[in-house]
């Protein structure tokens, strides 16, 4: 009797399991369908810029412009209006990125470095006041959904980028929590195609943090 009932547990949990995946899989393909062409190429130009940007080529801020341009549209569609705002943000830092990233003869190139704990610290100190003006404001005078997780997501990502632009190393430790969290948000908000695309960013910021520890002095290898 014990190894019949085994049997039968393990039978109902393989069963759960295909059923669970085949319902993953026509979730996942009408997403798509319902996915529009704007979030479409958005999300193909965000990855190539993070592709760039591993790379530290100068082009990924032409791939962020394009993409934050239709961004917009597209988290305004979805009443995400701190992340339409963002990424209207984004757009104006991908032309600070490029000019900060381009050579200039009277100017020393910008090199991968670190900001000390502390300098974080005070980031995040002022994020989470920023975060709960824009909550009150948007809670109060929108509709949006999650009001103080579009406020922390916004004002992160405002940081985070500036980290970027300024080639800091720790912004892909900034990015992977923020990556996390609009993963969860973008689900939540059926833009399925988009959170795709983060769960893709969440390897690949792996993968940059790696290649930019390696062009680190060694001095900021100990710190």
């Amino acid at each position: 009797m014990p190894r019949r009932s085994f049997a039968r547990r393990r039978a109902h949990t393989l069963h759960s399991l295909v059923s669970s995946v085949e319902a993953l899989a026509t979730q996942l393909a009408a997403a798509w369908r319902e996915t529009g062409r704007v979030e479409i190429l958005g999300a193909v130009l965000a990855v190539a810029y993070l592709l760039l940007a591993i790379r530290q080529s100068i082009l990924c801020w032409a791939a962020a412009f394009v993409s934050s341009c239709l961004y917009v549209y597209v988290m305004f569609g979805a009443r995400l209006y701190m992340e339409s705002a963002l990424n209207g943000f984004y757009a104006a830092m991908a032309v600070y990125g490029f000019r900060q990233w381009q050579a200039q003869p009277e100017r020393a190139p910008l090199r991968v470095h670190r900001w000390p704990p502390v300098r974080h610290g005070a980031a995040l100190t002022a994020i989470l006041a920023l975060a709960a003006l824009s909550w009150y404001f948007l809670r109060r005078y929108t509709p949006s959904p999650s009001p103080f997780l579009d406020s922390m997501v916004t004002w992160s990502s405002v940081f985070a980028t500036y980290l970027v632009a300024r080639k800091v190393y720790e912004n892909w430790h900034w990015w992977f929590v923020i990556d996390a969290v609009s993963l969860g948000l973008y689900v939540w908000r059926h833009l399925y195609f988009t959170a795709l695309l983060f769960a893709l960013y969440l390897v690949l910021i792996v993968v940059g943090e790696r290649e930019w520890r390696g062009s680190l002095p060694d001095s900021a290898h100990a710190s």
